[in-house]
């Protein structure tokens, strides 16, 4: 609970500035809507590629090719993960989570997109099926698949509680990276970055206006599945918190796998379709 400090005397004209109307600050129609049809009708398409269990407190890594899809489940107990992704050709370009919550809110299901960083900007993958969509936000505040949290690490967890732990997600997506690309520990964990909080469900408290967390509702069958628009590198951490219904770093919580799938259509599935170019801003008038 956060200490309540002294807070000045309302001004006279308060309840008016409370009342201002709040505008949204990235109106989305201007974006290209993505293909939903031909994304599903692709998907029904696809054959299974890649298979990849993911350990509890542990994480794994993926190479999704471009027009592929990547299929997150649950597989034999409440549990969420969090999902790295980067462009398989260029590290430095990797998912955008600040950005994809600006166009699309805290929380994202079908044909929301996932972003790309600065200066490419472009969409990364766009979710074409989620399981838990039916969930929408609870009475709490709550909703699924987070693009708000950061992901549990070590370095967090001293500052609180004074004491180390290995297997956040953090640490984590660092081994996982390192080991799909040769990368040192050193050099991998500077790429590794905010997190989309796969399953995970979770909110603002209207009184304090922290950070919340509650049980999950995922079940096993649960799926998420993301069109790759790019080719991806994905790397997905099953949370040592499990479905996260009490803490998120521990060696006591309830933790199950995660796995992940590559499916791939035939390529006449997605005739007409191509990547996403990356952002055309002129940088050359603004130095």
């Amino acid at each position: 609970m956060k200490p309540t400090p002294p807070n000045p005397l309302a001004p006279p004209d308060a309840d008016a500035r409370r009342a201002v109307a709040p505008v949204i600050c990235y109106p989305t129609e201007t974006l290209p809507e993505p293909d939903m049809g031909l994304y599903l009708c692709a998907l029904d398409a696809a054959r299974a590629g890649a298979t990849l269990t993911v350990p509890p407190r542990e994480a794994g890594a993926v190479r999704v090719p471009a027009g592929s899809f990547l299929r997150i489940s649950c597989i034999e107990g409440p549990q969420v993960g969090d999902l790295n992704l980067f462009n398989a050709h260029d590290l430095q370009e990797r998912f955008f989570s600040g950005k994809t919550r600006a166009l699309h809110g805290t929380h994202v299901t079908v044909a929301d997109r996932l972003w790309s960083t600065l200066p490419y900007l472009r969409p990364m993958a766009t979710i074409v099926r989620d399981t838990l969509g039916w969930y929408g936000i609870d009475s709490f505040g709550g909703s699924v698949h987070d693009v708000i949290g950061t992901r549990c690490d070590p370095y967090t967890g001293r500052l609180l509680s004074g004491q180390d732990y290995h297997h956040c997600c953090h640490s984590n997506l660092i081994r996982a990276l390192s080991d799909a690309t040769g990368l040192t520990l050193a050099e991998a964990e500077p790429l590794v970055h905010d997190v989309l909080n796969v399953f995970m469900c979770t909110g603002f408290t209207r009184d304090t206006g922290q950070y919340f967390m509650k049980a999950s509702p995922v079940r096993p069958g649960d799926h998420l599945t993301l069109f790759a628009e790019i080719g991806l590198l994905a790397v997905l951490s099953a949370c040592p918190g499990g479905d996260c219904s009490a803490e998120h770093s521990s060696d006591t919580a309830a933790c199950h796998p995660l796995r992940m799938e590559v499916l791939t259509p035939p390529q006449a599935a997605l005739a007409g379709w191509a990547s996403p170019e990356i952002s055309a801003y002129d940088r050359s008038h603004g130095r």
